[in-house]
């Protein structure tokens, strides 16, 4: 029966361990998710000649442009880990970058979102119910944002790069066990062609996390080390007081092609790549500081973002290593509180530097791919 309608209940987003996984244990769904967009552009180039007005043709030159971003609630770091992130977890207490996984360069990931019949949640159904899955190929983390502010359960916003899209019509059943039939979306970037193969995807679940979602009374912002190179007060019983953090790691990327391939070979980050904390208070009160004695301090300095459960057990804690102050802005008008927005920075280190990036900690240790 034809859907009139697709709603989020009967939608699942589902992450690869790779581009060539194919058993339903290489795939995983990922949890909280909020919101999925996708979309491609194909790039032409039209050929006109003299002599007549209309063009001969319109011909690719340039691989299309297929993107997806995708949001959810942030929990206990599973989502991370199985996106390629680096999360330092109760089974595994080595210090590594969050960022290492997507530092060297590889063939990408490939996603899928799921949708059941009209009407139906999308959890506990599989096989008989799954009507269409959308397949995304090849994508390649562009961007990893968090959001932490008063009156909201912090929310993760993440960037792909695509090389493929593609969607299949009623998957085959294989009982109750997993959503089989479903094309790849993959390809070969070496020799520029599409994969071939079937996958297989289990069926959706509420998740692994041991918590629903995080809440903003829950959360500490620990940047108390740049309080002798602020004006605002860091520290101690009277420093401001936070309303909000951003959390941004942009990882831009280069596409590299050559002759005779339809699409790019790789993908290589473009370095050096900073990552940005903004912080955004209510200004209490203002301690003596002078700008031509702070710019003389070259000292880098850690904060972090602890975030803890209901339970009072911490979930996730993020960690900039040599972080710089980067501004100080403070802002007042009649109506509104006068408030100050700090930013600080750090740059990314390699996969083996302990000391400059970001380092996460988290209190799942599930293991996202069996």
């Amino acid at each position: 029966m034809a859907r009139n309608r697709v709603i989020y209940q009967s939608e699942a987003l589902y992450v690869s361990s790779g581009v060539n996984a194919t058993t339903s244990g290489g795939h995983t769904q990922l949890e909280r998710v909020q919101s999925a967009n996708y979309n491609f552009t194909i790039n032409r180039q039209d050929v006109n000649q003299y002599g007549q007005l209309a063009r001969l043709d319109s011909i690719v030159l340039e691989p299309p442009t297929v993107a997806l971003d995708y949001s959810y609630y942030l929990t206990d770091g599973f989502n991370e880990r199985a996106l390629g992130f680096y999360v330092q977890n109760p089974s595994s207490a080595a210090v590594g970058n969050f960022a290492s996984g997507h530092l060297a360069d590889g063939s990408g990931r490939n996603l899928f979102v799921t949708a059941v019949a009209e009407g139906f949640d999308a959890q506990g159904k599989v096989g008989d119910q799954t009507q269409s899955v959308i397949g995304l190929g090849n994508a390649y983390l562009s961007n990893y944002g968090l959001e932490l502010s008063v009156g909201a359960i912090p929310t993760v916003s993440v960037s792909m790069e695509c090389a493929n899209i593609n969607s299949t019509v009623t998957p085959t059943v294989t009982g109750n066990a997993a959503i089989t039939g479903i094309a790849t979306p993959g390809v070969d970037i070496s020799a520029g062609t599409p994969l071939s193969g079937k996958v297989q995807l289990k069926p959706a679940i509420t998740g692994e996390s041991t918590v629903t979602a995080l809440r903003p009374g829950d959360i500490t912002v620990d940047i108390t080390s740049f309080d002798d190179q602020t004006i605002s007060l860091l520290g101690g019983g009277d420093s401001i007081n936070i309303q909000s953090a951003s959390l941004s790691l942009p990882l831009s990327r280069s596409p590299i092609q050559r002759l005779g391939s339809k699409f790019p070979f790789a993908r290589v980050v473009d370095f050096p790549v900073a990552a940005t904390l903004s912080i955004n208070a209510i200004l209490t009160d203002i301690t003596a500081r002078n700008l031509a004695g702070v710019i003389d301090d070259t000292a880098k300095k850690n904060v972090s973002l602890t975030l803890k459960g209901t339970d009072g057990n911490t979930k996730m804690v993020y960690t900039l290593k040599n972080c710089v102050l980067d501004s100080e802005s403070f802002s007042s008008s009649i109506g509104s509180n006068k408030s100050v927005d700090l930013t600080f920075s750090t740059q990314i280190g390699g996969p083996n530097d302990p000391d400059n990036g970001i380092f996460v900690s988290g209190a799942n240790s599930s293991v996202p791919y069996v």
